[in-house]
């Protein structure tokens, strides 16, 4: 039975889905989705080719990743596995260090963990790796090395960020101001950019396997820019990382099967969601309606107020995650949902800036997510090395009593989640929308889209999404009818139209048919493509 019709497409877009059944890649950036095509076409699998990937999505995406990132992945090899590769807090952290603030930092050594990017890539290769590793690293190279033209949507997100990274002050910043905003100034579109200290530290990389990040030189001169610059990160920090197996949480909706990352991630918002908007019939009326956005959007917001409260290092929760996905408490929360919006979701339970890839191949599939969290994540590179770290250590919060609060050697609430849909035990295929808070709300929606109204991954991507904010206010992209629009309005929802299409993610999805023939999409908001063979 096939979910979605292939030749339509109600929202305005050029793209039509991509059919292939040797393999497809799909990516928020064209060269990085080439980079995945070359290595499918050099004899490597959908694992080589999400690997090459990610890695070269850190060269010519940095303002949404970096060679400092966090990474999660789910792997189908005719089962779902689950790789957590998110770094934990410098063991060395106490709480003096943030005594007398008011809330964490954005940017700064405090706001960085453990970066774990490199894991993933070691990690995911060592299993299912075809090719030797230091092809994988070829095309990312050659982008650092000879330079590569700006995407348009990159170069814009560059812009953007300029303002908050020039304040930045400091020796702790100095390199990576010097690497990304040399002389005050952001490239242009089409502008050649290159950075031979990337392309020194990816053949490092490829030479050692990834070790040298955790165990080698680039480890050492972590370490004592650290030291110099009042970071809090040891040796041990860094070689006592390792990237983690984990079991995939997931909940069926309506005969699909929809699976994520358990936490520390918030992928259980968007299934906490689906469990609400479940027992609504989406279906019986336009998705483009009024009711159709209002149901999803209160069932968005209930289950961000459970993960808010709950989510953290699994070590410290203090609710599991099958009482959170328990069908009888996704009803419960149902009956919350009135007719009009909800003025401030509270969590249920009373007892008790990111890239975006996939790639499949005829046996194994790929839904991989890698990010610096805000933009270029803390503001801090490593000297000589291009390494920017991430910052993920401000998902944190300063609550004592608070499953997330702030701690040494411990992973905070990620915001990265990919996706991965399958029916009756099979696999169907990876699917993600990148994007901070808009990530649960972006899985949720394109669900939707494919199950309740029955479009094609491409037309999923395309239609046009909100994106619920805090309180009851809503973001609605321009294309939402006008009608929806003051009919949210009229039930209490804090409207805003937003004119940024960034703000409301970016996607990617291939999902494979009952023929075999694999289906590929790719978001139209960002600069990427679907590629298939």
């Amino acid at each position: 039975m096939q979910l979605f019709d292939l030749t339509s497409y109600p929202y305005a877009c050029a793209r039509p889905v991509m059919l292939g059944t040797r393999g497809a890649v799909a990516t928020s950036q064209s060269l990085a989705a080439a980079t995945g095509a070359e290595i499918l076409l050099a004899g490597g699998n959908a694992v080589d080719a999400a690997i090459s990937m990610a890695i070269d999505l850190t060269i010519v995406e940095p303002t949404s990743n970096g060679l400092g990132s966090d990474a999660f992945a789910l792997i189908w090899d005719g089962k779902l596995h689950g790789l957590n590769a998110s770094g934990k807090s410098p063991q060395a952290l106490s709480p003096d260090m943030w005594a007398n603030r008011s809330q964490l930092p954005l940017h700064g050594w405090l706001a960085t963990t453990v970066p774990g990017a490199v894991s993933a890539w070691q990690t995911l290769w060592r299993r299912w790796g075809k090719l030797p590793f230091e092809r994988l690293f070829e095309p990312a190279i050659r982008h650092a090395e000879d330079g590569f033209p700006v995407s348009p949507v990159t170069a814009r997100s560059w812009q953007q960020r300029a303002k908050n990274y020039l304040s930045l002050t400091g020796e702790a910043h100095d390199p990576f101001l010097t690497l990304f905003f040399s002389g005050n100034q952001t490239p242009h579109t089409g502008e050649i950019w290159r950075c031979s200290e990337q392309a020194a530290t990816l053949r490092e990389l490829a030479a050692t396997e990834g070790e040298s990040f955790y165990r080698g030189k680039l480890a050492e001169q972590f370490i004592a820019f650290s030291e110099a610059t009042g970071g809090l990160f040891s040796l041990d920090d860094l070689q006592s990382h390792q990237a983690e197996w984990v079991t995939p949480i997931s909940t069926t909706y309506r005969g699909l099967t929809v699976s994520e990352l358990p936490p520390n991630g918030q992928g259980i918002a968007a299934l906490i969601a689906l469990n609400i908007v479940e027992g609504f019939d989406l279906a019986a009326e336009p998705r483009d309606s009024v009711v159709n956005y209002h149901q999803q959007i209160e069932a968005m917001k209930l289950a961000f107020a459970d993960a808010h409260r709950y989510v953290a290092d699994p070590s410290t929760m203090d609710m599991t995650t099958a009482e959170l996905l328990d069908k009888a408490y996704g009803a419960q929360r149902r009956g919350l949902v009135g007719e009009r919006a909800i003025a401030l979701a509270e969590p249920g339970l009373p007892q008790g800036g990111t890239v975006y890839l996939a790639a499949a191949d005829d046996e194994l599939m790929v839904s991989f997510i890698q990010s610096n969290f805000m933009g270029f994540g803390s503001g801090i590179a490593i000297p000589g090395t291009g390494i920017a770290l991430q910052n993920r250590g401000a998902g944190f919060v300063m609550d004592e009593g608070h499953p997330n609060a702030i701690a040494p050697g411990k992973r905070p609430f990620h915001t990265i989640i990919p996706g991965f849909l399958s029916r009756d035990g099979q696999a169907l295929g990876p699917f993600g929308v990148m994007g901070a808070s808009m990530q649960p709300q972006g899985h949720m929606q394109v669900v939707s889209n494919l199950v309740d109204h029955g479009l094609n991954p491409q037309a999923a991507l395309d239609a046009p999404r909100w994106r619920f904010d805090r309180g009851n206010r809503v973001f609605l992209e321009q294309t939402v009818p006008r009608h929806v629009a003051l009919g949210l309005s009229d039930l209490g929802h804090d409207v805003q139209i937003v004119a940024d299409p960034g703000m409301f993610g970016k996607g990617q999805m291939i999902l494979r048919l009952d023929n075999g023939v694999l289906v590929a999409g790719s978001e139209p908001r960002a600069d990427g493509m679907a590629i298939v063979l």
